[in-house]
């Protein structure tokens, strides 16, 4: 990071051309910018329209100006946005008169990490605004908006503000040498109690990671077992080329699409089967490289075909050649094998009701009979719910620290432990904590968090 003392500048809209492209200034010299570019003085938090001066005193372009005093601004320091017309040329000869004037541009994130320098915002609030940009769905943007708006950070702190007080009157028991006085039962009452609220906050993030991140799904299983046709019918498009020809894919296709505000990241991968065909082995390949990524696999078999619902029947080792099944994690009892969902396809060849039997599913993905029912599932198995209430983003660095806070008070519940060694795990607990506000951080974490922003915000 770069001396926070420096005036920058980056361009707040997307690249290329539209209607309006504002140019953001943040820092000490906002001022003497603003009487060169604009040759006025700018009231703070009103609109001003007028002319943008380039080195010469030519006109750049005319526009809307608005000037937000410190500290009354996103990142608490002297901003001015530009806001002019959307032509690639006209901002960057903005840009390059506001450098000639002492700016520089802007890095990745560096407007928000300002911010949360100057105690704008915390470090949730910062990754809230970078994901409000890049989600997709509703929901995600409801949760988004209420990290940004504080309301995960008011939960951890109140974690925070009852783990305070137990750690005051645990270390005022070792500087009294009073060390049964906090009273044995009390304090792990107390630390259950914490470990019951962290809980429920990680519960509340799961939901949140799930809105953020989604899942990797992949569709796997012989050839014209109905994989593309099942791409296609949860995609609600012709993503895949539909043939009755066996091996029509014979690489990897992936769609993206959302199941009631979760992202899902569908892949339609080759038939898994004995060739020679030297194309065809890539595929295969591939699809057993996608089958170790995924978090939900779905095993499609014809129903038209075979009654089997064994999905060590339906994928003999064979198919793998010399590295057989187990070699790649599908054991029975695998974790692999446990993300396994068998699917019956074509069912209106067959007569069957679309249902789920012993966890299998009954579908046409011709005709989309069933499909809601595998929806449902997916939702299911990785625990999303539909809710919106209360819902606020997270990302899985927020749920390591609060498993790892949650471990260091399980830690410090075990017997026999003195009275130190639970002082220091409650110590450990407050810092894992303060990593989601930011308020216990390294600037190697500050850097990865914010270097995933773009250059304007």
């Amino acid at each position: 990071m770069k001396n926070l003392n420096e005036t920058i500048v980056a361009i707040a809209t997307p690249l290329g051309r539209g209607g309006i492209g504002i140019v953001r200034v943040s820092g000490p010299k906002v001022k003497a910018i603003i009487k060169s570019i604009l040759k006025k003085t700018l009231q703070p938090k009103f609109a001003h329209f007028g002319l943008f001066y380039g080195a010469q005193d030519q006109v750049i372009d005319q526009g809307i100006a608005i000037f937000f005093a410190s500290p009354d601004s996103f990142t608490g320091e002297d901003v001015l946005e530009l806001h002019a017309h959307g032509s690639p040329v006209i901002l960057d000869q903005l840009i390059k008169n506001i450098l000639r004037l002492g700016a520089r541009v802007a890095e990745p994130g560096e407007f928000s990490r300002r911010a949360f320098l100057n105690n704008k915002i915390d470090l949730a609030q910062a990754e809230a605004v970078a994901d409000l940009i890049a989600i997709s769905s509703e929901r995600a943007v409801i949760s988004a908006v209420n990290s940004l708006q504080g309301k995960f950070s008011e939960k951890i702190n109140q974690i925070l503000d009852a783990l305070i007080k137990l750690r005051t009157l645990v270390e005022a028991s070792i500087d009294f040498e009073e060390a049964e006085s906090l009273g044995n039962k009390k304090m792990l009452e107390e630390i259950a109690r914490i470990i019951q609220q962290i809980e429920r906050v990680e519960n509340t993030a799961k939901q949140g990671v799930l809105l953020r991140e989604g899942i990797n799904v992949a569709i796997i299983g012989k050839p014209n077992a109905g994989k593309s046709s099942l791409l296609n019918c949860l995609s609600g498009k012709d993503a895949a080329i539909v043939t009755e020809i066996a091996g029509t894919t014979r690489d990897v296709l992936r769609e993206y699409i959302h199941i009631d505000g979760m992202p899902i990241h569908i892949v339609d991968t080759a038939g898994l089967q004995i060739s020679k065909n030297i194309i065809e082995q890539e595929g295969i390949k591939r699809t057993w490289d996608e089958i170790e990524k995924a978090d939900e696999i779905l095993l499609i078999a014809d129903d038209n075909v075979t009654k089997e619902t064994n999905p060590e029947i339906l994928l003999p080792s064979s198919f793998r050649g010399e590295q057989n099944m187990s070699s790649r994690g599908l054991t029975a009892g695998s974790s692999t094998k446990n993300k396994i969902t068998v699917i019956k396809n074509k069912i209106d060849l067959t007569g069957e009701k679309a249902r789920i039997e012993n966890d299998v599913i009954y579908l046409s993905a011709k005709t989309g009979v069933g499909i809601d029912l595998l929806k449902e599932q997916l939702k299911k198995k990785v625990g999303f719910v539909d809710q919106t209430q209360g819902l606020f983003i997270a990302r899985r660095r927020h749920l390591n620290a609060l498993q790892k806070a949650k471990g260091w008070l399980n830690a410090a519940k075990l017997p026999d432990q003195g009275i130190e060694l639970i002082a220091e795990n409650l110590r450990l607990t407050q810092n894992n904590l303060s990593e989601i506000t930011g308020a216990f951080t390294t600037d190697d974490l500050l850097d990865e968090i914010f270097s995933e922003f773009c250059i304007g915000k």
